[in-house]
């Protein structure tokens, strides 16, 4: 099996252009599921085809088992990729698609047909050995796609948006699949291109979330945002761009101006001048500096009653923030309040059995303290008070 190394990858379409991949560096372990998540245009695809050797390099360095292959043909880097559309023979049925590459490879014909039998096995899909593809479901298309990278036995499986074609219910369970599929080739690597969240965060030992190139911009910027820990990504984004790419809804975000310095954090003032003390080191930052507060929607709780006192009490919860309900959205086990807050729109989730509130009601809520992220006017979080500066960077 084989671990995966890029130190300062790039690529450049148009010479003197920015770059549409930049200045990646990840080291990818054996046995590690590591998903590449971001908008459209961020390069994750392009990334995950220069890993495959389908694009080139046009700086940098890539080490597969610790050997370059920036140069190597994709038949010799010991990886194999299952695409977004299935790519079947269509002439060929199951048994023939998933042998083909086997076939290729020369490999004896009786070892050829183990590999086959044992791979149809896992996937649940030896009783369509000898039907067409047209015969058979997308589930169970997919199901041959992955299935053809099995028998492979590569070192590095690469995996391009491959439940895109699926509906909900089946991406569901494939992705099950999936998971378990990468736990029973033990030490094999993978590396899965996605811009379905849940995937990345069901799926992800790490995750890499990927930025665009600024529109305009002259100069290039890094193209991770951040990689490290799917919760980790969630629970401590390091700037503005993770923080609401990352959860739906999506974090919610209010303009605020620093007011004081303390020991115990920072008071920052909203725009009906509500002021919020919060927990975090205010490094790099002044007095009657804009910053932007960030708070998810499970961590907005309506007040007991409107009165201040009513989740003062609580000192987990932040001093009260008046706002008035837009809509409601029922969910069954939840519901979402759409809020018209100090500066701007919020959401707030409320647990099964909390009252609906009226719409155009009066409904002050309060932020879990902890919970509340603070960035700075570049964008970048302040780290909070006993907490090193976030250490899940882009390397």
């Amino acid at each position: 099996m084989a671990s995966v190394q890029l130190e300062q990858v790039g690529k450049t379409y148009i010479e003197g252009g920015v770059p549409t991949v930049h200045d990646v560096t990840l080291d990818i372990a054996e046995g590690e599921f590591c998903v590449f998540v971001g908008p459209s245009g961020c390069g994750k695809s392009t990334l995950l085809r220069m890993i495959a050797g389908l694009e080139t390099i046009s700086s940098g360095e890539l080490r597969i088992g610790g050997r370059r292959v920036n140069e190597k043909a994709p038949g010799e880097r010991d990886v194999a990729m299952v695409f977004q559309s299935y790519a079947l023979y269509p002439h060929l049925d199951v048994g023939e698609n998933l042998g083909f590459g086997l076939r290729l490879a020369r490999v004896p014909k009786a070892d050829a047909q183990r590999r086959i039998e044992e791979v149809a096995k896992l996937l649940q899909i030896d009783h369509l050995l000898r039907r067409k593809p047209r015969e058979l479901s997308g589930g169970q298309r997919q199901r041959v796609a992955i299935g053809r990278a099995l028998v492979r036995q590569p070192g590095v499986f690469l995996f391009d948006e491959p439940l895109s074609n699926l509906d909900a219910a089946l991406r569901q369970q494939t992705r099950l699949e999936i998971a378990r599929l990468h736990r029973s080739q033990g030490r094999a690597s993978s590396i899965y291109v996605t811009h379905d969240q849940v995937e990345a965060m069901t799926l992800a030992d790490r995750m890499v979330l990927l930025q665009p190139p600024p529109p305009g911009a002259l100069l290039p910027q890094p193209s991770v945002a951040q990689c490290g820990a799917p919760l980790t990504l969630y629970r401590r984004p390091r700037n503005l761009f993770v923080a609401g790419f990352l959860g739906s809804p999506r974090m919610n975000f209010l303009p605020a101006t620093l007011v004081e310095r303390r020991d115990d954090g920072v008071v920052a003032a909203l725009a009906d001048d509500t002021r919020l003390t919060l927990p975090v080191r205010a490094d790099g930052v002044n007095n009657g500096d804009t910053v932007t507060l960030g708070v998810r929607a499970e961590h907005l709780r309506p007040v007991p009653d409107a009165r201040a006192g009513g989740a003062a009490r609580d000192a987990r919860l932040s001093e009260p923030i008046r706002t008035q309900v837009q809509w409601l959205e029922h969910l069954g086990d939840q519901s979402l309040a759409y809020l018209a807050g100090p500066g701007g729109a919020l959401v707030s989730r409320l647990p099964e059995g909390h009252g609906a509130p009226a719409i155009g009601e009066a409904f002050p809520v309060a932020a879990l303290r902890d919970e509340v992220h603070v960035f700075d006017p570049r964008g970048e979080a302040l780290p909070r008070l006993h907490e090193e500066a976030d250490a899940c960077a882009a390397r």
